[in-house]
């Protein structure tokens, strides 16, 4: 299989190479952060001169390491390493929540881990430092509370589909359909079979991310309720839900009652780690945030089909959660927008509902309100569509996204149809 680019990374960390911050590749496991870090920015650096000499490579998945999981004994191989202040060193560390706290020799009282060690190599003059992790610590998205602002989070996702179609083995007109089906995990593009593709997905969560999350979080729960909740889960993907509702369904289905206050914490920490994402509710002509009810996606849709068994094969779900994990990926903040509108019925009586917005998309100035979509080539199923889109009266871009072979074109109100393949082959700013 050819090497996988993933250009759009490499280029957020050329941007902070040599700032003085701590660089911290973090993502769901197996989402390619090693081969980022130690083969595509290695390249990278050898090509633009940088000698072998000055990149310290350590693996502490290694068991040739396991000395180097001790802080102390990490610290002293490191700063021996870098000790010729004449050369400017790069240090990539993979699987840094390896490294184990230990009591300080000058105050046992006190700790010192990994996050001491990293923050003492930053304040070298001619070092910079790289890191990845997998859990504990490093699959945590308040890792940067632990650096006090001292590191740059570089969140890593599983191959979007251009870096997924740009890889792909066999004929590109198959992409789309596996892709859809299995998802971004880059070790697919080199399994053939669609029996070997389940099970390693599979297999990801049986033996990996739920593991991963009980013990990183201490919880109770056994491995069978959070399997089901994540199978819960993916049955209601672009669906709005709270932790109410999931109790519900536990006690109909199940017949087990779950506290909703332990529902909501479990779902956070499988946010936590990279396998769910949440996107809340934001009024658009009220501009506030609406806590409840909510929606989750997976950050992999293959995952999302895995824990179904390939079954449930709804195409707008689907759909939704490939654009939602995109927009993530390219560096936007996504929340589901809501339009609230009042309207008189037949009887002349007042009515109030709220009108949907699948994605409000926002990076610094730019937004962007995004409609998803399998078709429009019924104009009362487009106008369905666009109703929500239609009240939005700023003039930000307004877009719908559809399954549908289609040319792009822009309908009497300035909204942009375009199909999902053009898309996600195409950078936003570029529309």
């Amino acid at each position: 299989m050819e090497k996988i680019e993933r250009n759009r990374y490499l280029e957020k960390l050329i941007k902070l190479r040599n700032n003085g911050q701590v660089k911290i590749i973090t993502g769901i496991r197996r989402c390619g952060k090693s081969f980022l870090l130690n083969t595509i920015y290695r390249d990278y650096l050898l090509h633009d001169g940088v000698s072998k000499d000055q990149i310290i490579m350590l693996d502490l998945d290694d068991n040739l390491n396991a000395r180097y999981r001790n802080p102390m004994e990490l610290s002293d191989y490191l700063r021996s390493a870098v000790a010729d202040q004449s050369q400017r060193y790069y240090i990539l560390i993979d699987e840094i929540q390896n490294v184990k706290p230990v009591s300080n020799p000058y105050l046992p009282e006190e700790k010192i881990g990994f996050v001491d060690v990293l923050n003492g190599l930053k304040n070298l003059p001619n070092v910079d430092v790289y890191v990845t992790g997998s859990n504990s610590k490093m699959l945590s998205v308040d890792i940067a509370t632990e650096f006090r602002g001292r590191g740059d989070i570089v969140p890593l996702f599983p191959l979007t589909y251009d870096e997924f179609y740009a890889s792909y083995p066999g004929e590109k007109r198959f992409a789309w359909r596996e892709f859809i089906m299995y998802g971004g995990m880059p070790k697919l593009l080199s399994i053939k079979s669609h029996e070997d593709k389940a099970q390693y997905l599979s297999d990801l969560f049986s033996l990996i991310y739920i593991k991963d999350v009980i013990e990183r979080n201490r919880l109770k729960a056994d491995e069978v309720v959070l399997d089901d909740l994540l199978n819960v889960i993916s049955s209601s993907v672009g669906s709005l839900t709270n932790p109410t509702r999931i109790a519900d369904t536990f006690q109909t289905v199940k017949k087990l009652k779950i506290k909703n206050a332990s529902i909501s914490h479990y779902l956070d920490c499988f946010v936590d780690a990279f396998v769910l994402q949440k996107a809340f509710r934001y009024d658009i002509k009220g501009r506030a945030y609406i806590e409840t009810p909510l929606k989750y996606y997976f950050s992999d849709i293959g995952l999302r089909n895995v824990k179904i068994n390939f079954r449930q094969q709804e195409e707008n779900h689907i759909l939704e959660n490939v654009l939602f994990n995109e927009l993530k990926a390219r560096g936007f903040s996504v929340d589901v927008g809501v339009v609230p509108v009042r309207y008189k019925e037949e009887d002349g009586k007042g009515r109030y509902a709220q009108l949907e917005v699948d994605f409000v998309v926002n990076r610094g100035e730019r937004r962007y309100y995004i409609q998803s979509a399998l078709s429009v080539a019924d104009d009362s199923k487009r106008l369905q569509e666009v109703n929500s889109l239609n009240r939005i009266d700023d003039s930000f871009i307004k877009m719908v996204i559809v399954k549908d072979d289609i040319l792009p074109w822009v309908d009497e109100h300035g909204v942009r149809y375009m199909n999902v393949e053009d898309f996600l082959l195409t950078e936003i700013q570029q529309l």
